[in-house]
Formats: structure tokens, sequence, C-alpha cells
């Protein structure tokens, strides 16, 4: 599908954690629709990304901005700079996000759990609030935000990420309701395991473990959840805010375990 014609087409996204994994698989699947982007993260590798995606998808599609999630003035600068080169905001997509081994509860450092509820929870919570009024100048838009399935589930040894990622929900539903008048859809995507750097340094392993767990049989990909942000960025949606898509192979919704104190075997059905 050409640009002009994309799903994406005149409207303006901005991605945070765009520089891998879900949010990079994310920049390029809505560039291909036709969106004019700007890309965040803290990571050196985001100018590579954005070449890459203005190579492919004409000059000056995608600017890059290194900001922190977790500071207002950046939120406020990335915003702004979407304003200024490409005239307005429609769509912010809340993707930044990290992973760390935190023990259990007990265990679990002060100093690290901040760290994870800074960056998963309030990064969040400023992209809504910095980028409502982008939104309503433009009468109505998209916000999107990454929680997990951890934030449905209770995953040991990750306390504070799933803390963070309930919260990410609970925030996208409140706030939902508080902007519906105005055109402002808010909305969330719950992954399962997707294959990313935040699974680890041995991706292969984190892609057989994962199909081990999804009752459909296989890893999540970055594409997998990018395409779901797109439905949820497009005109496709628009009866839609205030859910939790959950997009994860039927983790949550299947469970397995009941196959196995019956002892049935459906892949022979």
């Amino acid at each position: 599908m050409g640009r002009l014609d994309g799903r994406l087409a005149n409207k303006v996204a901005v991605i945070t954690g765009a520089a891998s994994g879900i949010g990079e698989g994310t920049a390029r699947r809505f560039a291909e629709e036709g969106a004019q982007l700007v890309i965040v993260d803290v990571s050196e590798k985001l100018d590579e990304v954005a070449a890459s995606i203005n190579e492919t998808a004409g000059d000056a599609v995608c600017v890059p901005l290194t900001a922190d999630v977790t500071n207002s003035e950046d939120i406020q600068a990335m915003l702004s700079t979407a304003d200024d080169r490409f005239g307005g905001v429609d769509i912010v997509y809340n993707n930044a996000g990290i992973g760390l081994n935190e023990g259990n509860v007990r265990d679990c450092p002060e100093d690290l759990f901040d760290r994870i509820i800074d960056v998963n929870l309030k990064g969040v919570w400023l992209g809504m609030k910095y980028a409502i009024p982008h939104l309503e100048k433009r009468g109505g838009g998209s916000i999107i935000s990454t929680a997990s399935i951890a934030g449905l589930s209770g995953l040991s040894g990750i306390g504070a990420y799933c803390a963070s990622k309930g919260g990410v929900i609970a925030l996208t539903r409140a706030a939902a309701g508080e902007w519906a008048p105005k055109g402002i859809r808010i909305n969330c995507i719950c992954p399962g395991g997707i294959v990313t750097g935040i699974t680890g340094r041995d991706p292969e392993r984190a892609r057989e473990n994962f199909a081990r767990i999804h009752p459909l049989g296989r890893a999540g990909e970055p594409l997998d959840i990018a395409n779901a942000a797109l439905w949820l960025a497009s005109d496709d949606s628009t009866f839609v805010t205030g859910q939790a898509i959950v997009v994860d192979g039927g983790w949550v919704g299947v469970d397995d375990r009941y196959d196995e104190l019956t002892g049935r075997d459906w892949s022979q059905v």
C-alpha cells in the first residue's frame, strides 16, 4: 500500500521507546501507512532507525528526538517538535518501558521499584497529560499506551512491573472517560510474550519459551503489537476507547493447565 492512500495518511504520530522492539516496529508500520513521525528514545540507535525509515518511506517522514519519558520538559518538547515540524499531533503512543530483574517483593530494592514505576507509569501519565492539549487542538485523536498481561495477572518475581502495568490499565480507563467528549480516544495494549530487547540477551531461547506458553504455539513479535497499535491509531477504531486490548496468543484467556489435568490433547482433534 502506498503512503498516499495509507490508513494513517495525513496523520502525525509521536512514538516513545522507538529505538528498538515494539516501538521501532510500530514506527516502521505507521510510516508504511502514511504517518509523519516523531520517534523518541534515550538510545543512540534512534538516529539509525529514523534514517532507515526515511530511506524507505521518504525524506522528512520521521524525526528522531532524544528524550526521557520521566521528564516533563522532554515530553513537552517531543510534542512541540511534532507540532513545529508537521503542524500538529494526531496520535501519541506511550510505549517506552523497562523491565528489570527485581526479585520477589521482599527483596526488590526501593530505588528499583521507584525507577520501574517512574518509567512505566509516570511516563505514560506525562505522555497523556501533555498530549491532550495538542489533540484538543486537532478536534480529537488517539492515545495508545503499552501495558502488559502482567497488569492483568500476577507474575512472580516482577511485582513492580506488574504494578506499573496494572496502573497503566487503570489510568487508561480513567482518562478515556474524561476525554471522550473531546473526541480523544485513549486505549492500551497488553502484550503477551514478545521477543524484544527486554526479554534478555538470547532471543531464540525467549522465542522457544514463549512458544510453549502461548496457546497459539509461537512467540509474539513486535509486528503483532504494531498491527494492534495501527488499528487503534486509525479511523478503523473510532468507536473504541477505554480498552485494554490483549494481544497475547491466548495466554490470559486460555488456561492450558486444565488440559494437563484432564489429559486432553486438542492438537489431535
